[in-house]
């Protein structure tokens, strides 16, 4: 079974971490000889409270959040896969962890574990050593098998040994951006003045973002087509998240909104208050009331209809519950005092 990202193998433990041109670290995040950060990665470390082991790659277009109550450590010699998320979680050494996969707050896994393409590991689920799981939520589908672990062997240049632990800080790398706001027809995007833009984010075209709203490091925001993006006061739209729309369609985000890191939101409209948690996806046409939670990995299809105070989840994504008043922020959202380290960029037009 294929379960881990592929074909990167750990570096000598020797070697000074390597963080790519792309890539972005916002805050104080701890990295291990030989660890690597890809192109597009994004690691958000407040007060610390991010270590990524000695030999440990973190691939591209992934999101590593760690921060208050919620710390992330990744232990030696594990691969995370291309656009990977995992926010708040424990990883082992060794471990092989699939392209697109999710971890939330409280995961915790063993070492040598396994984890196909896309899976979800949800809030508070512990993984034991030596295991091979995949699913939305994960389930274990066997132990590691001998040919799991000659595989990884393989994967690490027939060798299974761990470095000593020996990490050092790294802070604050972004890159310089060239441009972050692009017309698209004559329409350039307007920003209001107390809006924060992190330096990797991208906004093209008829978009409108309102006052005191957040976007995150590497969130691409493409008005593009026929129809508007306004986006309210106050919305955090967060990691390497992406909004766009199709053609006589329109995207609005109303005031309050918190929108997780590796999202995809389509030409929809979500209510006030509303919460869409890592890596969910809302297609086109779909309308949410206030305050619903869309939760992670959940796929809300096109011209899906739900009420105020709705729970969201699955594949395709359904009712399965309500809310009981406005859903608090979670812990994987930025506080006020979170952007300290971050120079807000508001631009108007």
């Amino acid at each position: 079974m294929s379960a881990g990202p592929g074909t990167r193998t750990a570096e000598p433990p020797t070697q000074s971490p390597h963080v790519a041109g792309s890539a972005v670290v916002v805050g104080r995040a701890r990295m291990g000889g030989g660890s690597s950060l890809a192109q597009g990665a994004v690691v958000r470390s407040v007060d610390g409270a991010v270590e990524i082991g000695s030999g440990s790659f973190v691939l591209e277009n992934s999101v590593v959040v760690g921060q208050g109550p919620i710390p992330t450590t990744i232990g030696r010699r594990t691969v995370f896969g291309h656009r990977g998320t995992v926010i708040g979680a424990s990883v082992g050494d060794l471990c092989e962890i699939g392209n697109g996969s999710t971890l939330m707050p409280g995961a915790r896994l063993g070492d040598r574990v396994f984890l196909g393409e896309g899976t979800l590991v949800p809030t508070g689920m512990t993984l034991p050593d030596e295991v091979v799981a995949v699913g939305r939520p994960a389930r274990i589908v066997r132990h590691a098998s001998p040919d799991d672990l000659r595989r990884l062997t393989a994967l690490r240049d027939g060798d299974l040994s761990l470095p000593p632990h020996n990490t050092i800080a790294v802070e604050d790398r972004q890159e310089t951006p060239v441009g972050q706001l692009y017309a698209f027809r004559d329409i350039v995007p307007t920003i209001a003045a107390t809006a924060t833009l992190f330096p990797t984010a991208e906004i093209t075209g008829d978009v409108v973002v309102g006052e005191r709203t957040i976007i995150g490091a590497g969130v691409k925001i493409i008005g593009d087509s026929h129809g508007p993006v306004r986006i309210g006061n106050d919305v955090q739209i967060l990691e390497n998240s992406v909004l766009h729309l199709l053609p006589d369609n329109d995207l609005i985000i109303d005031d309050g909104v918190i929108i997780g890191p590796s999202a995809m939101i389509h030409g929809c409209r979500i209510g006030a208050g509303s919460i869409v948690e890592p890596a969910a996806i809302v297609c086109d046409g779909t309308t949410l009331g206030a305050g619903c939670v869309v939760r992670a990995w959940a796929v809300v299809k096109q011209r899906s209809r739900f009420a105020a105070g709705t729970d969201i989840d699955g594949f395709p994504a359904v009712e399965v519950g309500r809310t009981s008043g406005p859903p608090p922020a979670p812990p994987w959202a930025l506080r006020p005092g979170d952007l300290a380290t971050v120079v807000p960029a508001g631009r108007t037009r």
